[in-house]
């Protein structure tokens, strides 16, 4: 069993299964949900079972490590943030908004952990990545890890929404403005951002 990001990777001797929770996955270990049929329930000569639920299920039949980048999961031991900074500077024409949800850059963060980043480094999410200096590239790169273990601990803590400053919010908690929205980049996902306190480099 192996994770990248938000995939589980599955590995038998004949076969690869990928596992991809999307929004609202779930599993259970030697459990079942009651009144829902799994998407996948893998059963073990030991008896024991994992059943799969509200998931994507693909076969690869790739060499695993030729289909993923292990250094690129954010919450890897592997993580090599070096690697990711090459990868964004090999892109200068990127927009931040784009470049934290590009999963061969940082494979695991969402659009949650996206606005977050941007705002609690005051970044601009139509910045572009060539326009960053040295260091808040650096500081991109650190915060979007950061981010995401604390994220874990929030949601593990069941108080991951009480922390949210920026997704989902209407006004900026440092500047007391609105603050702005819209589907931004190559990703059209929703973006929530100041226009006062976030600095746009371009």
């Amino acid at each position: 069993l192996r994770s990248w990001g938000k995939h589980f990777i599955i590995e038998m001797k004949d076969a690869n299964l990928r596992i991809h929770f999307m929004l609202f996955g779930s599993y259970r270990i030697n459990a079942r949900k009651e009144d829902t049929i799994p998407r996948l329930s893998l059963q073990f000569a030991d008896g024991s079972e994992l059943n799969f639920y509200a998931c994507s299920v693909k076969p690869i039949e790739q060499d695993l490590d030729a289909q993923y980048d292990w250094d690129a999961d954010i919450m890897s031991p592997t993580w090599d943030p070096a690697k990711a900074r090459k990868k964004l500077r090999a892109q200068p024409g990127m927009l931040a908004c784009d470049a934290l949800l590009d999963q061969t850059i940082f494979s695991g963060v969402g659009n949650i952990i996206k606005n977050e980043v941007l705002f609690r480094i005051r970044l601009h999410p139509l910045s572009t990545i060539g326009a960053l200096s040295a260091p808040k590239l650096r500081q991109l790169v650190e915060q979007a890890r950061q981010y995401s273990f604390d994220f874990l601990d929030w949601k593990k803590a069941y108080v991951l929404r009480q922390h949210w400053r920026a997704h989902k919010k209407t006004i900026c908690p440092r500047c007391e403005i609105a603050f702005s929205k819209g589907h931004l980049g190559v990703t059209r996902r929703r973006s929530f951002y100041c226009e006062r306190c976030q600095k746009r480099y371009d």
